[in-house]
């Protein structure tokens, strides 16, 4: 799956401020994504908001990215969640014609075993159209998958194709490189940890960060994997403030702020989540303005 090598980004769900959904908006952001040399689209990761969206809401959102996008970037679909009946359901039912994958987290709340963890994503790989990429994020799933059991799945499973690895654990990441077969994707899933994890051999990053600054932090990735160290590093750097900052309130809140500043969107997200407050949002806000003059001058 070489197209999915490099980097993609989680899209944010737009909303105008009466909190409908904000089409056009999706569309511009679609577009400054591609612009920015990005390699593929996430559509109804955890950052676009699905645990908030109706059912409605999302179809009204993939068509919209599947528009925007006119077939330039890969897609990758969110389908996940911690009932496996409905989302094998949902794999037998769906078109899945726009899209190159799915990303599909480990069963949240629930808590399941390894053993658990394992039947899910077997379940899963044995009805899916298409490749899978598995999603490990214990923060938001209570639970860890392990490496023994992602790469049980990788061995037995040839359509469970990478796993976007968010454990913030360089060194769980690390056995997964070691011990994963040929052709396996082993994808950042935090943005802070992106460049060890390429340099280390992983395969890129399924990013927040890239969405606001999207040329820049595709070329750090970019040179990762040529192991150009140095300047990976400097553009490395260049964003590491923001990347706290924009997870200092929660996910979407701080990206949404880079958009607010960017003039791509408003900083609208749905309860139970709020907007980042005054002090945060004014440093996102100058951040994100200084690093546009930097890269403007830059550009003359």
């Amino acid at each position: 799956m070489k197209s999915l090598i490099g980097t993609g980004v989680a899209l944010v769900t737009p909303f105008k401020a009466d909190g409908s959904v904000d089409h056009e908006a999706l569309a511009r952001i679609v577009e400054f994504q591609i612009d920015g040399n990005i390699d593929y689209l996430v559509v109804l990761g955890t950052t676009g908001e699905p645990a908030t969206l109706t059912s409605e809401e999302k179809e009204a959102v993939i068509k919209t990215i599947v528009s925007a996008n006119t077939g330039r970037l890969p897609l990758v679909l969110g389908v996940g969640g911690n009932n496996t009946a409905s989302i094998v359901n949902e794999l037998k039912s769906r078109d899945f014609s726009a899209f190159t994958a799915i990303l599909s987290v480990s069963p949240y709340y629930n808590k399941p075993t390894q053993e658990g963890i394992y039947q899910h994503f077997k379940a899963i790989a044995q009805v899916s159209p298409v490749p899978v990429i598995l999603y490990n994020v214990p923060g938001r799933t209570a639970s860890n998958m392990l490496p023994a059991t992602v790469l049980k799945l990788a061995k037995e499973f040839k359509n469970i194709i990478g796993i976007k690895e968010a454990a913030g654990d360089i060194v769980q990441a690390m056995k997964l490189i070691q011990g994963k077969p040929d052709g396996f994707l082993v994808i950042s899933g935090d943005d802070m940890v992106t460049l060890p994890m390429v340099l280390a051999g992983g395969s890129g990053v399924i990013s927040v960060i890239a969405e606001g600054f999207p040329a820049l932090f595709s070329e750090m990735v970019r040179l990762g994997l040529q192991r150009r160290v140095d300047e990976a590093y400097e553009l490395h750097y260049k964003i590491a403030d923001a990347i706290d900052m924009i997870f200092e309130q929660g996910n979407p809140a701080g990206i949404k702020e880079v958009f607010k500043s960017l003039g791509l969107s408003t900083n609208v997200v749905r309860l139970p989540l709020v907007s980042a407050d005054a002090d945060l949002a004014n440093r996102l806000d100058s951040f994100t303005k200084k690093l546009q003059s930097q890269v403007s001058e830059k550009a003359i």
